[in-house]
């Protein structure tokens, strides 16, 4: 089956224009293309024995260089951290660490980064998660001691006003605030799913620990990722410590079934609704889970409750293009997280033990086959691209044509 057919397959039910801009953002760059399409990936999977025997962890299961980010945590602190558990899975450690180095190689030359330089990073990143691993002591990236773009990243998010990020999302009449519509972040839904929406929302407020936080104002579709554009989204508007500054926006996003469970669908633990498993393994991943997380049910269907936290709130690695200092920096902090972050999931549902972690750091066997499965992957991604950039873009010099001949 080609690759578009493939991407259409598994897009099938999603809102078609939204999907129109999700199909039209991974026409535009291999790296765009790979953060598109996770179920691809693990499809695709074919890493042999060394990596599919490796010590099984609680995975993000769609890490990629620009899937750690910073966020304001339930204690109202700035964290750098993992930031996208939708594909979160129990799976081989090995998965995670490919699908980072593969994002690094697509990345690269965006990056302007050759082949050499980008496996020196692979082996910046893999170095210091084996060495985090062997530590077997979760830990986190400290605001006081962060230095470089993490550090410049954390200290915007730290000094961020609220009012600020408001008046970017929202329009003022008087003391009172609205959702800024703007078609490109937010849509504006019809006004009886809109009433239908806040009427529950209001039901869920009352069942809260303070109500009067949760109370909903407005509420709008949200447009953002690239994976699940298309997928049901809202951006709902509470009164939080009051109006107009002490607003808040929560992200409720629909939950759906993870492509790298999927794969290993028999090793999986049971889990009430999808939605759980997104929130319960973010909130082991993660040193402190982002304000508001929580698992909702709407509308028959299930959905993940948090913070919107602005897309902004994400390392610039274009602005250091070709350099590798500060890009060594920000990889070898990636690669401690995803220790950390195995760490401590272990021994939960299945996951391997710190001990076994710790060996595995120790005994480094499958060190080369994934550096050379990553570069091979990431070929694959290029010619993936490629492919499909070349199906869109005949069907849309073709669509042009065939509505002229039915006007005729």
């Amino acid at each position: 089956m080609r690759v578009a057919e493939r991407i259409y397959r598994y897009n099938a039910g999603r809102d078609p224009q939204l999907l129109q801009r999700k199909y039209a953002r991974l026409a535009t760059d291999p790296f765009v293309f790979l953060r598109g399409t996770c179920h691809l990936f693990y499809a695709d999977w074919h890493g042999g024995r060394r990596l599919d025997t490796a010590p099984r962890a609680w995975i993000c299961g769609d890490l990629h260089l620009e899937n750690f980010g910073s966020y304001k945590g339930d204690n109202r602190l700035a964290y750098f951290d993992l930031n996208d558990f939708d594909e979160a899975a129990l799976a081989p450690c090995t998965w995670e660490i490919a699908r980072v180095l593969v994002s690094l190689h697509v990345a690269a030359r965006s990056l302007g980064l050759g082949l050499r330089e980008a496996r020196a990073l692979s082996r910046c990143f893999l170095d210091h998660y084996a060495a985090a691993l062997a530590s077997d002591k979760p830990r986190w990236i400290e605001r006081s001691l962060a230095r470089g773009m993490i550090g410049a990243l954390l200290s915007q998010v730290e000094l961020r006003r609220r009012r600020d990020f408001l008046d970017q999302r929202t329009q003022r009449d008087g003391k009172l605030r609205r959702l800024l519509i703007d078609s490109e972040k937010l849509i504006a839904l019809h006004k009886d799913e809109r009433e239908q929406l806040l009427a529950w929302f209001e039901k869920f407020a009352a069942t809260q620990p303070d109500p009067k936080l949760y109370r909903p104002l407005d509420a709008a579709v949200r447009v953002a990722g690239t994976g699940s554009l298309g997928l049901t989204r809202y951006a709902i508007l509470v009164r939080g410590a009051g109006s107009p500054h002490g607003n808040l926006i929560l992200d409720m996003k629909i939950a759906v079934e993870s492509a790298a469970a999927s794969r290993l669908a028999r090793a999986q633990p049971t889990w009430p609704d999808e939605a759980t498993r997104i929130v319960t393994v973010q909130q082991r991943a993660q040193a402190i889970a982002p304000a508001f997380l929580t698992p909702v049910h709407y509308a028959g269907r299930d959905f993940v409750l948090k913070e919107l936290q602005p897309s902004q709130d994400r390392l610039d690695l274009q602005s250091v293009e070709g350099a590798l200092k500060p890009l060594s920096g920000a990889i070898s902090a990636m690669g401690q997280l995803v220790a950390w972050s195995a760490l401590r999931g272990s021994a939960r549902q299945g996951a391997a033990n710190a001990d076994e972690l710790v060996e595995f750091a120790r005994v480094r066997t499958w060190l080369r086959p994934l550096i050379e499965y990553a570069e091979d992957y990431a070929r694959q991604v290029g010619a993936d691209w490629r492919e499909f950039r070349s199906a869109w873009q005949d069907e849309h010099k073709t669509a042009p044509a065939r509505r002229e001949r039915g006007k005729r």
